[in-house]
């Protein structure tokens, strides 16, 4: 068996079984639709038992609807034991009760499809609980019929240690700290888990677990579901002989990414997927696979149409760049110039056949106005900023709850106000193993901790944001007082209302959606600069194309004046008065910002205030 198989170059496609999988009137239509992701236990609570849920979910659609956006993604909230927030199941086809009921989600569906929105469920089948009955089945004795549904293996032999203590299979981590392999008295063996010791790795290679999955993607779908982001969707397919990862210096354990992370069977798994569930169906669906550690090219495979794998990927290389060595517990200043590298080279790799995801934030992200921005003085200016420029890129945008009202992260003081499981296993292994103290360990911990996204969302100025009228599961942020929706839906001002207007623009300008992307002053330090273009159509009268349509894009990403020059980006001979930057004989107007206009720039130049969006379109010659 080789450790890691290269991805196929070739579709693994079944002909006879592909005839009937072109239903769908739309195919792209995701392409200019704005995701808006739901953490549901801190969005609204209307219960009062402190953790939001279904109902609180349903009481704010029409805010929803106000915003723009086009589909929901909903975070896990199927039966659990919470070990690690809903993304350990153990239930697949039931609502676990902290939420609500499967009456609740038909009302949540028929609700978002009413208001012309589409919902998108977070499927985790990577794992499951160990309190699923297949896990318990499992788990029951060695020659269970459902042995094999997961990974077990014998204890490795080791003089100095006996089962259970140093005799694990293989030298993997796991992600939430602690090795990857956790020992099991009834039977004698290890099971495997990348994650929690409470999230056995389903084992993929058996095909009696790949039907049990794609029946329970069915159901879903036949509820009216409307498509699934599947979790680490990615680490499915694992190198079966499971070998050692590379232990680097002063780590205790070893790295088995390069063995789990788009493994060798793991296009023939998502092409069969797609045949089984989604193939056929006669309504547009969204698949939207996690995949940390995917690169460029292995997403062009995933994500083109030819190969009907999934309809886009969600990766994580620009939210590691302000980390030393990927280690989010070691941050550092993040380089503008390092980010445009990495966006721009996503946006080059899918200029031709594929999709990407754009986010700057989600469930397990750090908040995008502190992380990426100024949370402080310029709060809103850099929110609506950040929005601008993320979302004017070619890909769908995803909005993180909460982001469309500048919300910041969370100042946590000691480790007993925090929640996060990932959290608090590296805080015990730091101070414990590693030579840590608490408060070298607290300081790491706060740029990029998951629980600054989980704070609850920020509702109006009253206790608790609003959110609920009983003790919040997690701590409500302090600034709920002057950051909250009440103060923003109504204010055209706002950083709600810029939001607004981004997704709107995405949805009017088929420049955003499917114009190519250039990347202008890439080793600026300071702005952040790109240009959108998109043919115009063939004459109707055969006399040549109409002309197409620009966009110029620029960001200041620092609390100085920053003076751009235009004319390196074929904006040279532009007039920068008033509202208008005239070229040729097309002008191009201001029609997105986030400051008063005035007038500010020469010809050839444009002075972008402290955190300053402009956006310029302008027709132009095919």
């Amino acid at each position: 068996m080789t450790t890691h198989a290269e991805p196929a170059t070739e579709p693994p496609v079944s002909e006879a079984a592909d005839t009937d999988d072109e239903v769908t009137t739309d195919p792209g239509w995701f392409r200019k639709a704005v995701v808006y992701q739901i953490y549901p236990r801190s969005f609204a609570d209307s219960n009062g038992d402190g953790i939001g849920d279904l109902p609180g979910i349903i009481s704010k659609l029409d805010y929803l609807q106000k915003l723009g956006v086009d589909v929901v993604w909903l975070s896990p909230i199927y039966t659990s034991p919470q070990d690690d927030n809903g993304y350990d199941i153990s239930n697949y086809r039931d609502v676990d009760p902290l939420f609500g009921t499967l009456a609740d989600l038909k009302k949540l569906t028929d609700g978002l499809h009413s208001r012309g929105m589409k919902l998108v469920m977070d499927l985790v089948v990577n794992h499951t609980s160990d309190e699923h009955p297949w896990f318990v089945e499992s788990r029951s004795s060695k020659d269970n019929p459902k042995r094999d549904w997961y990974w077990w293996r014998p204890p490795r032999e080791n003089p100095e240690a006996g089962p259970g203590s140093g005799a694990e299979p293989n030298n993997w981590g796991s992600a939430f700290s602690g090795p990857a392999w956790e020992f099991d008295q009834v039977t004698g063996e290890y099971y495997l888990h990348l994650f929690s010791r409470k999230q056995p790795d389903l084992n993929w290679e058996n095909p009696e677990v790949r039907a049990a999955v794609y029946e329970m993607m069915n159901w879903w779908l036949d509820r009216g579901v409307d498509g699934f982001r599947m979790d680490v969707i990615n680490f499915i397919s694992k190198d079966t002989s499971l070998p050692d990862g590379l232990k680097a210096e002063g780590m205790l354990f070893g790295d088995g990414s390069p063995h789990f992370m788009s493994g060798p069977r793991i296009h023939e798994f998502l092409h069969e997927m797609h045949l089984e569930v989604f193939a056929g169906r006669d309504k547009p669906l969204l698949t939207v696979g996690e995949m940390p550690g995917v690169t460029v090219e292995d997403a062009v495979l995933f994500t083109d149409p030819a190969r009907r794998e999934v309809d886009m990927v969600f990766q994580f290389e620009h939210v590691a760049l302000d980390q030393e060595d990927g280690n989010k517990w070691r941050p550092r200043k993040l380089r503008l110039t390092d980010l445009k590298q990495s966006l721009g080279r996503w946006q080059e790799g899918l200029a031709e056949r594929g999709w990407n995801s754009l986010y700057w934030g989600n469930h397990d992200q750090a908040r995008a106005v502190s992380r990426f921005g100024d949370d402080g003085q310029y709060r809103e200016l850099s929110a609506k900023m950040l929005a601008g420029i993320l979302h004017l890129h070619r890909g769908t945008p995803y909005v993180y709850q909460g982001e469309e009202l500048g919300m910041t992260n969370m100042s946590f003081g000691a480790i007993s106000d925090y929640r996060d499981i990932e959290v608090l296993n590296h805080h015990r292994e730091a101070t414990t193993h590693l030579g840590h103290t608490d408060a070298e360990v607290l300081a790491a911990l706060a740029p990029l901790n998951r629980d600054n996204a989980r704070t609850p969302v920020q509702w109006d100025a009253s206790r608790h944001g609003g959110f609920t009228t009983g003790a919040p599961w997690i701590a409500v942020n302090p600034n709920t007082s002057h950051v909250n929706a009440a103060e923003q839906v109504d204010n055209p001002d706002s950083v709600f209302s810029f939001y607004r207007k981004v997704i709107a623009l995405r949805h009017s300008e088929p420049v955003v959606a499917d114009g190519d992307f250039t990347m202008l002053l890439p080793d600026d330090e300071h702005v952040y600069a790109f240009r959108r273009s998109l043919l115009g159509p063939a004459s109707a009268s055969g006399a040549g194309a109409t002309p197409g349509v620009q966009l110029l894009v620029l960001g200041n990403f620092s609390g100085e004046d920053r003076t751009v020059e235009l004319d390196g980006g074929g904006w040279g001979d532009a007039e920068a008065g008033a509202a208008e930057l005239e070229l040729g004989h097309y002008p191009a107007e201001l029609i997105l910002g986030n400051y008063p206009h005035d007038g500010a720039g020469t010809h050839d130049t444009v002075t972008l205030r402290p955190w300053e969006l402009k956006v310029f379109r302008r027709q132009h010659n095919n």
